[in-house]
């Protein structure tokens, strides 16, 4: 929580979350959530790293899939959310 504080006070071009939402209550990954959709409509660049499925995929515009360190799926949030041997292979969902 600290370090994402930090992140917004610096006024950056680009801001690089990984698992922001790790280990937190169910409200505060709403707050964050609720932040990074306002941060969006500001015009702020962010590239979030989030095993939380359904919340990367709820305020992601765009969405990579890496295995391996290599990327081996990419689309919009809406595509993946209707391909199901993709979401099974890769996310065990």
């Amino acid at each position: 929580m600290l370090a994402f504080g930090r992140a917004l006070v610096r006024n950056g071009e680009l801001l690089l979350m990984d698992e922001p939402t790790e280990g937190l209550a169910p409200l505060i990954v709403q707050q964050i959530g609720a932040t990074i959709d306002q941060l969006k409509k500001e015009g702020l660049s962010m590239v979030l790293v989030e095993q939380n499925v359904p919340f990367a995929l709820e305020h992601a515009d765009y969405v990579y899939l890496m295995s391996k360190g290599r990327i081996v799926y990419e689309s919009s949030p809406e595509k993946l959310e209707e391909d199901a041997q993709i979401k099974m292979r890769y996310l065990g969902v």
